[in-house]
């Protein structure tokens, strides 16, 4: 085996935890990964070292799972989960949180942190299958609302709604198993 072929294989189940992520399906992740690799060995040389092989590896997969979604767009299905309404649980009638949130100091302090990010990618992988896919395509694989819409078949209202819904969950997840457990630590 070569010296990249090593490399590659070493970077391989990283690769997978985040197509996995980002796809909730795995299947699709590993197409997405052998693709990815295929590509790297077919073409090394498009890899010029200005970064590290990870980060590039990264930045091919991202293609290799905008691809996937395309081809997997019909198969994609709502869960029931999807279609709870965290509102009421949130919002008074009036539109004002029930609870008011709590200031979470300085957001770059938190990214910084490697536990956070860990904290973060738990929280992202436990929102609900619809709602973890749109927040994943539209936030990490950057990919712009009329796309996500065309690719899954929606509305721009039902993607807004559900976008709305995931960074809810989102909220109270990191609120509950970050901050609130930072502030206990201390």
């Amino acid at each position: 085996m070569t010296d990249m072929a090593n490399r590659l294989q070493a970077l391989r189940p990283q690769l997978l935890k985040y197509a996995q992520l980002q796809l909730r399906n795995a299947a699709w992740a590993e197409d997405a990964v052998s693709e990815t690799l295929l590509a790297a060995l077919e073409k090394p040389q498009s890899f010029a070292g200005q970064s590290q092989l990870k980060t590039w590896l990264i930045g091919v997969l991202k293609h290799k799972l905008v691809d996937q979604i395309r081809r997997n767009s019909k198969e994609m299905s709502t869960t029931a989960e999807d279609g709870q309404d965290l509102d009421e649980d949130l919002f008074r009638p009036d539109g004002h949180w029930r609870e008011t949130p709590q200031d979470w100091g300085d957001p770059e302090h938190c990214l910084r942190q490697q536990d956070f990010m860990r904290v973060l990618e738990a929280c992202v992988e436990h929102l609900p299958g619809q709602q973890g896919r749109l927040f994943m395509m539209r936030e990490w694989l950057e990919l712009d609302s009329d796309e996500i819409c065309k690719a899954l078949g929606i509305s721009s209202t039902n993607l807004w709604v559900m976008l709305h819904r995931a960074r809810l969950r989102l909220r109270e997840c990191l609120q509950l198993n970050w901050f609130d457990a930072q502030g206990s630590q201390a």
